[in-house]
């Protein structure tokens, strides 16, 4: 790994060497994070990078550019370039009704009562579910742990999302199916398991497993060697420890590498939030984003597809302050719009927070993060392991120190 001059990039190298310092004082020596990961670059140039933390709770070993790191969501913007990647082989579009290729799909109706041992009552939707409504998170569709409707109870009680569980990406889809939705497709945005039934598509129309499609198609092609639904025996030991925060007890442990749940396939492969990385990987990623699809002369996806991706697909313009009807969800409300897969910066003084028009961005439920900002030609990318993702303002502190970095 080469480190760029932060100077010849139009960064403060002392400004971008403070982040690191607020990160020890602010996180990692009060305990709030078991480690930090994180990664700046410019112009294609890494030009800061930084690993502070233990990697194992009880080792000595400390996290270094190597280390592995559960992704969580940061899966979906991945799950949705691979979706774009068969629109551009025209083998599906963004308004091809979902139920054409996931036929469980079909008979999809509204919630209108029921539930909590009652049957489910529905109304029809006003519109088909569309592919976009899946990119874009205005399915209907929601996510067991939101715990606010008799539909996410539902979610819980048949154990949907567990991916060690009793069904596989088709068996998802088909209890899905018997499901109501919480809304009528592209009337309001919830965040939920749009990018998984996704990942169904991606499977159904390339006639692939969604691991296989990453692998050829995205993965191998990029150099990104390190990213998978599955640690390998042999890479096991570069796993970082997972934890989460409990009230009253704090933090705890959630997932101890030695024996992860990651390191046996899983049953229901998530393309919603399954995926392990590296920061070097996903900074690969995020590049190739940057580059309008293509990195080391390899192309992905069309320049112009990257330009639709990354614009603002809600409805008449609006942003996630006036759709949003979840209680959960990786990013702050107002400015904020969402495109194919991640979210997008469409006013930077509602959001309150630095930044470009046209950034787009998203994260994972164990605080990591990553932005793109095609203005100024820059992105990042944070690794930490911590559930759940809001409890501290760390990708809004980030994103302040990294702007302010620059002259």
């Amino acid at each position: 790994m080469k480190i760029a001059s932060p100077k010849k990039h139009g960064f403060d190298g002392e400004r971008l060497a403070a982040i690191d310092t607020f990160l020890k004082e602010r996180y990692l020596d009060s305990g709030e994070f078991p480690h930090t990961q994180l990664l700046v670059s410019r112009d294609g140039e890494i030009v800061h990078f930084s690993s502070q933390g233990k990697a194992r709770e009880g080792g000595a070993a400390t996290i270094d550019d190597g280390s592995m790191f559960r992704i969580a969501s940061m899966t979906k913007p991945i799950t949705s370039v691979a979706f774009m990647m068969l629109v551009e082989e025209c083998k599906v579009a963004l308004d091809t009704p979902v139920h054409h290729v996931l036929p469980e799909f079909k008979k999809l109706g509204v919630y209108a009562g029921g539930g909590a041992g009652v049957p489910f009552m529905t109304r029809p939707t006003d519109e088909p579910m569309r592919m976009v409504d899946l990119l874009r998170h205005t399915s209907g569709l929601t996510y067991g742990f939101q715990n606010r409707s008799n539909i996410d109870a539902a979610h819980r009680e048949l154990k949907l999302e567990n991916w060690h569980g009793n069904h596989d990406l088709d068996g998802f889809v088909a209890e899905l199916g018997k499901l109501p939705l919480e809304f009528s497709p592209g009337t309001s945005w919830n965040y939920s398991v749009s990018t998984d039934v996704l990942g169904a598509v991606v499977q159904r129309v390339s006639g692939m497993s969604l691991p296989e499609f990453f692998e050829q198609r995205i993965f191998k092609p990029l150099g990104m060697n390190d990213t998978g639904f599955t640690v390998p025996s042999e890479k096991l030991d570069r796993l970082v420890d997972c934890y989460t925060l409990v009230p009253g007890k704090g933090r705890v442990m959630f997932d101890r590498a030695e024996e992860s749940m990651w390191s046996k396939p899983f049953t229901l492969v998530s393309g919603g939030g399954g995926l392990v990385s590296t920061a070097l990987d996903y900074n690969r990623f995020c590049q190739m984003c940057l580059n309008g699809g293509t990195l080391d002369g390899v192309r992905i996806l069309g320049r112009k597809t990257i330009q639709l991706m990354t614009q603002n697909h809600l409805p008449n313009g609006a942003d996630l302050s006036a759709m949003s009807k979840s209680l959960f969800s990786e990013t702050q409300n107002a400015g904020t719009g969402f495109g194919l897969g991640f979210a997008v910066t469409i006013d930077t003084a509602r959001s309150m927070m630095p930044g470009s028009v046209g950034e787009y961005y998203w994260g994972g439920m164990f605080s990591t993060a990553f932005f793109i900002d095609p203005v100024e030609r820059l992105s990042m990318v944070f690794m930490t392991q911590l559930s759940p993702s809001m409890i501290y303002p760390i990708r809004r502190e980030l994103k302040t120190m990294i702007y302010s970095a620059l002259n």
